[in-house]
Parts: structure tokens; C-alpha cells; sequence
């Protein structure tokens, strides 16, 4: 990867512009709502930045759906209870002539199009039911490859305030280069206001080819004014698990999300160790905001002796349960989980099953509690749409959704020592504790 970035490590632009349209005041009130209540939307990679699979949602499964003609046939359909009948359609022919007609500046009727395409996802007043556009579909769909050109780093959207964070820079990206550290705000791109913009807009103003610049500006905590940062693009190569051998035999596997090849990263690093001579293991999933439900089942098949894993139930009360039917393959050894309140969906999956078979003690704090599952479905002209079709069981059949799921034992991170001297204190208690097993 080349080293040809216009600023480096914990350098910015001299000339950092104050921001406007928000002050610093209440960005920084708004990050410490969000941190407090744990919120996020989903983990995302800024590889430019990338929607990890599927904007990391737990349970995403791509429904394959021949959609011919218009929006107004496809919505008005042959049945009785179609949710446009052709009194409806009147309206909207009405209310786009009274636009077309008035309206002070020239429409684009296709983004009247796909505002009202939009508005019928948003009315459902559900933040993980999304539209999207042809271009932000084809986006989402792509990024499961793991291969990206953009900045690399984990980003997160507090639903409620928007507001977007960084959870951390990709280890070697151009974001690392620069200067991008974790807890910066996001504030703009290339000098414009990115302050409300949804996460996925804000995804394709940050991705684009090798070799471009992007401008990014930050708000960091104690600092008075923006902090602007060029960085060049790249391509990026993302592993979602990262594995190390520690002192006493401490075998230490990180998942970041679930996406297509992490099982078998997993697995991997898991036997590597285990040739090694691992006596015991942590398993870190801080930060993790979740990914393919089928991904994380696969990897607590290989952990699980035999059993229920999670049992999923949509709307008609159908229900479907992913089981371990049992083989020599399932842990043996001592194992710590580590989890935070950005540990969501398809990690609360692996921790409920790992917590409900007395498999694992879990140490950190309480996790984000996203107990639901959503659908991601093709439309006919390339766009789709990602829907809340199910809720799920952990084995001993509680759904946490809007709950989490309680650590063993609590350790709140230590972000100042951390920062200052890189020391994660929760690493260390789970350290210290499987020396005691």
C-alpha cells in the first residue's frame, strides 16, 4: 500500500475552518448522548466508506424478486389490499402537477421519485427499513466482497442524533495515515456541511477511485475548531478477523463483523491457535454491529456442542430455528467474550448462545440489545430495499431487543488510559481472569 498521503499521523490542514451550521458545543453534547445511550444505526467501514455487510444487520438475506413496471403497478398490484389504489395515484398525480406547476426552482422528477419511494420505507418509523437507490444498492451489495478504494475507517450513526462517529481507522488505511483517531465526529467532506446527511450518502461522498483526494473534516474533543485532513484513496483490503497468541497460552481472536468470508477467517485463526497449544480463549466483539445471521450461527457451530443456536419468528409467527446437531467440534477450553455497547445483532447472536450454554463468561458492558432481523430484496431496476421481516431467540429463548445482554463481569474501558498509553483495561481483566481458570 502506498505511503503517498498529503498528511500524516496527527497532522491536519493548518487553516481548519470553524464550524457553522453546528456549533462545537453541540456536536460535542450530541456525542456524549449518543455514547451514553450506546446507540448505533450499524457499523460501517468508511473504505470510502463501505456499508459492512449490508450495513451490518443481523439476519440479512437477499430475497431474489421479478418486479416489472412502473412504481404505480408494482404498488397498485391486483389485490384489494394494495397500498395505492387508483384513488391514491390520483393524488399523486396532483400533488406532482401542483409541484411541477409552483413550485419556486425546477424539479427533477426522478428525485421526486425516489423521494416517494423513500417516504414509504421511512413511514414505517423504522430506522433499519431502508429504500435504496439503484447506485446505493449496487454500493451495499459490493461491499460484502471485502475489497474497497476509499479512506478505511469504522463509522457508526446514532439514530436519534445523527450524529456520525468514528469507531476506529482501518489498521494501515489512508484514514490511519492522516490522522483520523476514533471518537473524531465527522462533519464534513470536502468542504460541505455533512451534518443530518444519511449515513449512506455520506458512504459514496467518501468512497471513490485510488489516488483521489477527499477532504474530511472532524470535530475532536478538546479541540476548538474543525479539524480538516486531505487523504488520498486507496484500495483497501478489509480481514474481519484479527488473531494473536498472548502469554500463558491466551488465545485472542477479534471479529470486527460478519460478513461472507468471516466464518471461514475464523475457523482459520481458531485452528492456527489451537495448533499453538491455546488453553484458553477470548473472543472480542466490541464494536462488532453485527452482519449475516447464517455467518454468526456457523461460527457458534463450531463453538456450540449441540443445540439451538437462535430460533427467528416473522409477523406470521413462522418460525425457524438454526441447530448444532452435534459433533467432537465445540469448545473446550475457558473462554471470555468481550463485548461493549456497540455490540449489536448478529453479535448478540453469538454472545446469547455462548451465554446461554455456560460456554463462555462475558466481560465488558452491557451490549446494544438489536434483537431483530432485517431482509435486503432486489427491485426490478437495480434498487432494493432492506426490511425488519423477523425477531429473534436466543437459545434459552429471550429476545434482548432493546435490552442487550448484561456482562459477567463489568469493565468499563478506560478511554484516557487507553488514549494515552494504550492500555485496553478490558483486554487486561480478561487476561487476568482466564489465569485464574
Amino acid at each position: 500500500m502506498e505511503d503517498n498521503y498529503e498528511a500524516k499521523a496527527g497532522e491536519a490542514d493548518s487553516e481548519s475552518p470553524v464550524y457553522s451550521q453546528m456549533s462545537i458545543e453541540y456536536v460535542s453534547s450530541q456525542v456524549k448522548k449518543a455514547q451514553k445511550k450506546g446507540m448505533i444505526q450499524g457499523l460501517l467501514i468508511a473504505l470510502g466508506i463501505a456499508l459492512v455487510s449490508g450495513i451490518l444487520i443481523a439476519g440479512v438475506s437477499v430475497v431474489r424478486m421479478i418486479m416489472n413496471g412502473s412504481l404505480y403497478s408494482k404498488l397498485l398490484g391486483s389485490s384489494a389490499s394494495s397500498v395505492l389504489d387508483r384513488k391514491s395515484i390520483n393524488k399523486l398525480d396532483e400533488l406532482y402537477s401542483l409541484i411541477d406547476k409552483t413550485y419556486i426552482e425546477d424539479v427533477d422528477k426522478e428525485d421526486l421519485q425516489e423521494g416517494l419511494y423513500k417516504g414509504l420505507l421511512e413511514s414505517l418509523d423504522d430506522p433499519y427499513s431502508v429504500y435504496y437507490t439503484k447506485e446505493e444498492f449496487n454500493q451495499m451489495m459490493e461491499d460484502t466482497s471485502g475489497t474497497f478504494e476509499g479512506i478505511g475507517a469504522y463509522l457508526t450513526q446514532d439514530p436519534d442524533t445523527q450524529v456520525i462517529t468514528v469507531v476506529k481507522p482501518i489498521k494501515d488505511s489512508p484514514a490511519e495515515a492522516a490522522g483520523i483517531l476514533a471518537d473524531d465526529v465527522l462533519v464534513e467532506v470536502d468542504g460541505e456541511d455533512i451534518t443530518g446527511q444519511d449515513l449512506n450518502l455520506v458512504v459514496s461522498k467518501l468512497r471513490g477511485p485510488k489516488g483521489t483526494e477527499v477532504k474530511v473534516g472532524v470535530y475532536r474533543e478538546g479541540e476548538e475548531d474543525v479539524l480538516t485532513f486531505p487523504i488520498v484513496r486507496d484500495e483497501i483490503t478489509t480481514l474481519s478477523v484479527d488473531y494473536e497468541m498472548f502469554d500463558d497460552d491466551i488465545g485472542y481472536i477479534a471479529i470486527s463483523e460478519f460478513a461472507d468470508a468471516t466464518a471461514e477467517q475464523f475457523y482459520e485463526a481458531y485452528d492456527d491457535l489451537e495448533s499453538q497449544g491455546m488453553k484458553s480463549l477470548i473472543i472480542d466483539l466490541r464494536s462488532n454491529g453485527g452482519g449475516y445471521v447464517d455467518v454468526s450461527v456457523e461460527i457458534a457451530d463450531k463453538l456450540v456442542k449441540e443445540g439451538v443456536i437462535v430460533s427467528v419468528k416473522d409477523k406470521h409467527g413462522l418460525s425457524y430455528k438454526y441447530e448444532d446437531k452435534g459433533d467432537e467440534n465445540y469448545l473446550k477450553i475457558p473462554c471470555v467474550l468481550l463485548v461493549d455497547g456497540n455490540t449489536a445483532s448478529a453479535s448478540e447472536i453469538l454472545t446469547g448462545a455462548l451465554r446461554d450454554y455456560d460456554l463462555a463468561t462475558i466481560i465488558g458492558t452491557k451490549t446494544f440489545g438489536k434483537g431483530i432481523t432485517q431482509n435486503i430484496m432486489p427491485l426490478g431496476d437495480g434498487s432494493g430495499v432492506k426490511i425488519t421481516g423477523s425477531t429473534y431467540y436466543t437459545p434459552d429463548g429471550e429476545n434482548i431487543h432493546g435490552v442487550g445482554i448484561e456482562p459477567d463481569i463489568e469493565v468499563e474501558l478506560d478511554y484516557d488510559k487507553y488514549k494515552e498509553e494504550g492500555i485496553d483495561n478490558q483486554l487486561e481483566a480478561a487476561k487476568e481472569y482466564l489465569k485464574k481458570q
